[in-house]
């Protein structure tokens, strides 16, 4: 019986604990926002752009736009990765 009661204690103490774990995702638009700021930053300090690049960019715009936001993620992490630049984790 003392068992359940600790156990009980345990749960209710580590209920916060998850809860404040969910909320460090980020909602989908705003990754999409992180992630089209984060490459236009990187991309006008070298230069880059007018290029097919250039056109990832602007397709994974349009899907963040269209609240597609599972496409134009991907579209960016591609895009980033393939310019090597090191893909930058959700802010909480």
């Amino acid at each position: 019986m003392r068992r359940v009661g600790v156990l009980a204690v345990i749960l209710v103490l580590a209920m916060p604990i998850a809860a404040f774990g969910q909320q460090a995702e980020m909602e989908p638009k705003a990754r999409c926002a992180q992630l089209l700021a984060y490459w236009d930053q990187r991309s006008a300090s070298k230069g880059e752009g007018a290029s097919g690049s250039d056109m990832a960019r602007k397709s994974a715009g349009l899907d963040c736009d269209n609240r597609r936001y599972g496409d134009g993620i991907k579209r960016m992490e591609d895009l980033l990765r393939q310019n090597r630049y090191p893909v930058p984790p959700p802010q909480p």
